[in-house]
């Protein structure tokens, strides 16, 4: 299985913590030059100080821009004009009761979590093409096809992405360029700790109690039965991305844990 990706360019979009993180610290693993992105400096430069713990001799860049926009988007792009694997791990969230999201928190969750994806893809599809060689990853959720109660507007954006990949992809029918979607379930990343004690006091619960009902009330079909780890995820972010992943293509693939319960 050829997973070396010496020689290619790789940007992995909202990389500073979780499983951007997780991606960025894969790719470098597996030879790739990586552009670390991120809206600060010092989150960007942290990042970069821990990939290289466990890849000395990775070649790192930082891309200290907001992707959340149309501005942040045209300044990297004109930083970094050419890549060889995009992955458009940018995205926020946040559990909010229907009839009270406001259409700012649409638009909001809109422009990050798709927009951003649309832009850069846009961008660097067209020279991935013209190469004749490429890698796109879109980091959806299993919120794109399990309705999140909790935060509609979330499960609307990562359901969104599915459609762009899909789209992306027919473009590079009979090519060497592949589009592909990963959709992890529940992840333990950096900030749910503190996520998670600002809901528990919320609702006058512990951290421990809200982890158990994740998997008892609002996640009950999980197989996994916990929460993954960034690096599960990232494992297969980065099989796609490699030269062994050639015949996956259009593909939403899924890292749940079993949520989902659709065999299709």
């Amino acid at each position: 299985m050829d997973l070396d990706l010496s020689g290619k360019l790789a940007l992995v979009t909202g990389s500073t913590r979780g499983i951007g993180l997780a991606a960025a610290k894969g790719l470098a693993g597996m030879g790739a030059e990586v552009i670390v992105n991120g809206r600060q400096r010092g989150a960007v430069d942290e990042a970069i100080a821990q990939i290289r713990k466990m890849a000395p001799k990775a070649k790192l860049h930082a891309a200290v821009f907001d992707l959340g926009g149309a501005e942040g988007c045209a300044a990297l792009t004109k930083q970094f004009p050419e890549v060889d694997i995009l992955v458009n791990n940018l995205g926020i969230y946040e559990p909010k009761p229907f009839f009270e999201i406001e259409d700012a928190d649409w638009s909001r969750m809109f422009e990050v979590n798709v927009m951003s994806g649309v832009r850069m893809t846009r961008h660097y599809l067209k020279r991935m093409l013209d190469k004749d060689w490429g890698r796109v990853v879109f980091v959806s959720s299993e919120s794109a096809i399990f309705v999140p109660k909790e935060m509609v507007h979330y499960g609307f954006s990562k359901a969104a992405q599915l459609f762009i990949a899909r789209g992306a992809a027919e473009q590079t029918k009979g090519t060497n360029v592949t589009v592909n979607s990963v959709l992890p379930g529940p992840t333990w990343v950096e900030m749910a700790p503190t996520r998670l004690a600002a809901r528990a006091r919320s609702m006058d619960t512990t951290v421990e109690d809200l982890v158990a009902r994740t998997f008892s009330e609002r996640r009950p079909a999980s197989l996994l039965q916990r929460y993954a780890q960034p690096e599960e995820i990232a494992n297969l972010i980065c099989y796609l991305c490699s030269k062994a992943s050639s015949a996956t293509n259009g593909a939403a693939l899924r890292a749940d844990g079993g949520i989902v319960t659709n065999p299709f």
